[in-house]
């Protein structure tokens, strides 16, 4: 099971698992596989708090997912700090949205956050808030590899993280992107069809998956965007991808750190239920459909505003419904993809990486046979 990629990060099992926590990502990276962290709800302070943890409990390496953008509001300002960035843009957010949003939450009766817990409006969606994380990422020698979750990272960007000696890589959810990310000089690139949990394109996994890797020739594809088992890795690495980069499959295990009311969201979904919806943070992301998108698809309500302008509307409600999971159950933030229909039951994050690996041996061997 091991390819190109894996030696040349010094990983067992060529998978990839992006979560927003840290327990997730130790546990993946200890199985074997290399655990990532989504960095983009963390301030430069708390990232930093994270990676001290991780470098204290993962055995080998680790990965860290950043989100620059290729295009949002506020891109091409110079010489304001992520505060100043943040008022700037707080400036154009109508008041009409923000209002509108505080009812759909206010008519779920999903309380407001209690006094003291104040929180940034502007997490790590822009060039000028990712900076300082980058800072930190580069203290940190465990932090190997970097993602850059929307669009090619700035140049800046990937000569500081080349330079340090790590690699660094973007998602993609076309052709077109991914030859930018090769022009671009990136180690890698994440290919995801519209499958996928998150920011996603149009275009399925199966059909996306082999049209990048022809287009990209010799620079590593991991491959994303609806792999729930082993056999959906061995179809990937079949087709000529370097890994499995998986997503959805890290929010229903143990060591998630998920409200229990909110889990039982997911384990209780269907693939039906997922949406394409802008209504969270401002570009097309797959999610559960529930009450928030659906107030946000009717065309007699606003419009959801550009990255990252609607997550600054949105953000109180991710954070209340983090708080306040049973009364928020109608109109939570719940990102994942079509594979959480297959995601029907708590497993710990090792045995995941293991019954991987597992079903990969037994899809190979059943392909095995068939050339007798």
């Amino acid at each position: 099971m091991r390819t190109e990629f894996c030696e040349q990060l010094g990983i067992e099992f060529p998978i990839f698992a992006f979560t927003h926590c840290r327990d997730v990502v130790a546990a993946v990276s200890n199985a074997g596989g290399l655990g990532v962290l989504g960095a983009v709800g963390f301030t430069a302070e708390q990232l930093e708090v994270e990676l001290a943890w991780l470098d204290e409990h993962v055995n080998g390496i680790y990965g860290v997912d950043l989100v620059i953008p290729s295009k949002y509001e506020g891109k091409g300002v110079e010489g304001l700090t992520p505060e100043q960035l943040e008022q700037q843009l707080a400036q154009m957010v109508p008041q009409g949205h923000r209002d509108f949003a505080q009812k759909i939450l206010a008519d779920h009766g999903v309380p407001a956050l209690p006094d003291g817990e104040h929180h940034n409006e502007l997490l790590g969606w822009t060039a000028t808030t990712a900076g300082p994380q980058v800072d930190v990422i580069l203290n940190h020698p465990k932090a190997k590899l970097v993602a850059n979750a929307l669009g090619t990272p700035p140049e800046d960007v990937v000569k500081r993280i080349q330079d340090s000696g790590r690699v660094i890589g973007a998602l993609c959810g076309s052709v077109k992107h991914a030859m930018n990310h090769k022009a671009a000089g990136l180690d890698f690139v994440v290919v995801q069809g519209t499958e996928g949990g998150g920011h996603c394109g149009e275009v399925s996994s199966l059909v996306l998956w082999p049209q990048v890797i022809e287009a990209i020739g010799d620079t590593p594809v991991l491959a994303a965007g609806g792999i729930g088992n082993g056999a959906q890795v061995a179809a990937a690495l079949a087709m000529g991808a370097a890994g499995a980069w998986t997503g959805s499959l890290w929010l229903t295990v143990e060591e998630a750190n998920v409200p229990p009311a909110q889990m039982d969201t997911y384990l209780e979904a269907t693939s039906h239920d997922t949406i394409r919806s802008r209504s969270w943070t401002g570009k097309p992301c797959r999610m559960l459909r529930n009450d928030w998108t659906d107030a946000w698809e009717d065309t007699e309500n606003p419009d959801p505003l550009p990255m990252p302008l609607q997550m600054m509307v949105a953000l109180d409600g991710v954070k209340r419904g983090h708080r306040y999971p049973e009364a928020a159950k109608d109109v939570n933030f719940n990102p994942v993809g079509q594979v959480v229909g297959m995601m029907n039951k708590i497993e710990r994050s090792a045995d995941v990486v293991n019954r991987l690996v597992e079903e990969y041996v037994t899809a190979y061997d059943r392909l095995t046979k068939l050339n007798g």
